[in-house]
């Protein structure tokens, strides 16, 4: 298996261009191979298409926001759920509970700073090991965020 497929696949959803590019560079810098998008459109066919480890996702974009692709998502198939971190200039509380509620894991104002979004987006797509489950008394399966 080459390095190219081990690294975990990111599709990140701006349309900013300078914020974008930006993102991208960040990401495949820290080990992340990444897919764009411009609009909610475009993040959905990505996702079809490459099947993501993450997503990293603007609110503010054209054709469909970020709230409609994650409705979509959430609307969609449950055999793969993409891990999403919502990344926008939208930071009033309201946003940040509709974004969680949709299925959004994470969410990070702009501006933000690198080792932060790297660190979030290590997080996001760490795969959890049979350690880092455990059981409730009542039966309850939980996961450990470390």
């Amino acid at each position: 298996m080459s390095v190219e497929a081990t690294r975990p696949r990111i599709v990140v959803a701006e349309d900013d261009p300078m914020v974008l590019e930006l993102i991208n560079t960040r990401l495949e810098l820290a080990g992340f191979r990444t897919f764009t998008a411009r609009n909610g459109n475009e993040a959905l066919s990505r996702i079809a298409h490459v099947r993501p480890d993450g997503l990293v996702l603007d609110i503010n974009m054209p054709v469909l926001d970020g709230f409609q692709v994650l409705e979509r998502l959430k609307m969609g198939s449950s055999v793969h759920r993409t891990p999403t971190l919502v990344l926008t200039a939208r930071n009033r509380p309201e946003d940040v509970k509709r974004a969680i509620e949709l299925g959004a894991r994470d969410f990070i104002a702009k501006p933000f700073k690198d080792d932060q979004l790297i660190a979030r987006v290590h997080r996001l797509v760490r795969k959890v090991k049979p350690a880092d489950v455990i059981v409730a008394p009542d039966k309850r399966v939980m996961t450990i965020e470390i």
